[in-house]
C-alpha cells in the first residue's frame, strides 16, 4: 500500500496537471491553481490543495495582503516533481513561512497572471491557440544578459506568433530597461533568435503595474526602436482581456488587439 493510499488520497489527473504546471509557474495562489487545473469550485480547490500539501507533493507559504491578512501560496516539492517527472524548480523558502516584501514571489505571481490569461483565457477564435510556453532560469545566449519572464508561441490560423513576456512592477530602474531593449534588438538582429527558437521574428510584450509606468518604459523604448515592442498594463488587461484592444506600439495612441482575427 502506498503512502497516498494509506492517507486515503488518490492522485487524480487534474492533480498531476497542477503539479506539472507548477514546474513552470513555480509558486501559485488558489485562484491561479483554479485556472490552470480547471477547478470550478473554491471549496474543491482548497480541499485538493490541502490534501496535496499534506501528502508532501506541495509546499505551502503565506503572503501578507494589503488588508492585513495572509493568503496561502503553493510551490512544488521535490516529491511532487518526482511524481510527475519534471525538474524541481520549487520555491526555496521554509514551508509555512510568512513571506514579507518578497519581490521575487510578487513578481512571479504577476507573471503567472499573464501566463494564465494567455493559456486559459478566451482567445479571439478557435484557430488561435497557445502551442508552446517556456520559462527561463539562465540568459538566452552566451554574452546576452537577457532572462525574459516567459516565451509563448501562438498558432493563429496559418501563422505562428512568437511572444516574449516582460512584467514590470516598478522595481527596476529605467536604465535597466535600456539594457533590456538593446539585448532584445541584438537577439533579433544577429539571427540568434531564429537559431534558438526556429521562428523568423518575435514580439516583446511589456506589461506594467500601472499606465503611468507603462508610458515611462515606452518612452525609453521609442528612443531606441519603433519595432517588436508591445505595451499594456495590468489595469487595462483587467478591464478588457489580454487578447483585447489594450496594446500600444512604441508610436501612436491607437490601442489594438494582440492578434488580428483569422479568416
Amino acid at each position: 500500500m502506498t503512502m497516498n493510499e494509506r492517507r486515503g488520497m488518490v492522485i487524480q489527473e487534474r492533480d498531476r496537471n497542477l503539479l506539472r504546471e507548477l514546474a513552470v509557474m513555480r509558486v501559485i495562489d488558489r485562484e491561479q491553481a483554479k485556472k490552470v487545473a480547471g477547478f470550478q469550485s473554491t471549496t474543491r480547490a482548497n480541499y485538493r490543495l490541502l490534501l496535496l500539501t499534506r501528502a508532501g507533493l506541495l509546499r505551502r507559504f503565506f503572503l501578507g495582503t494589503r488588508a492585513g491578512g495572509a493568503k496561502a501560496l503553493y510551490s512544488l516539492s521535490e516529491k511532487g516533481a518526482r511524481c510527475v517527472e519534471v525538474p524541481y524548480r520549487g520555491l526555496r523558502r521554509p514551508k509555512d513561512k510568512a513571506l514579507i516584501a518578497d519581490f521575487f514571489v510578487q513578481h512571479q505571481l504577476a507573471v503567472n497572471e499573464i501566463y494564465c490569461a494567455l493559456k486559459c483565457g478566451t482567445s479571439p477564435d478557435a484557430r488561435t491557440v497557445c502551442r508552446r510556453w517556456l520559462s527561463f532560469l539562465q540568459p538566452l545566449a552566451p554574452g546576452l544578459r537577457l532572462i525574459p519572464d516567459g516565451y509563448a508561441e501562438f498558432q493563429t490560423g496559418d501563422e505562428v506568433v512568437a511572444l516574449f513576456l516582460e512584467v514590470d512592477l516598478g522595481h527596476e530602474r529605467l536604465k535597466v530597461w535600456k539594457e533590456k531593449i538593446q539585448n532584445y534588438l541584438q537577439l533579433a538582429l544577429t539571427g540568434e533568435f531564429q537559431r534558438r527558437f526556429g521562428q523568423d521574428r518575435f514580439r516583446v510584450l511589456v506589461i506594467a503595474h500601472s499606465e503611468g509606468r507603462m508610458f515611462s518604459i515606452r518612452k525609453v523604448v521609442v528612443a531606441l526602436t519603433e519595432k517588436i515592442f508591445w505595451f499594456s498594463s495590468f489595469e487595462a488587461i483587467e478591464r478588457e482581456s489580454v487578447f483585447g484592444p489594450v496594446w500600444l506600439r512604441p508610436q501612436g495612441q491607437v490601442r489594438q488587439p494582440l492578434f488580428r482575427e483569422t479568416p
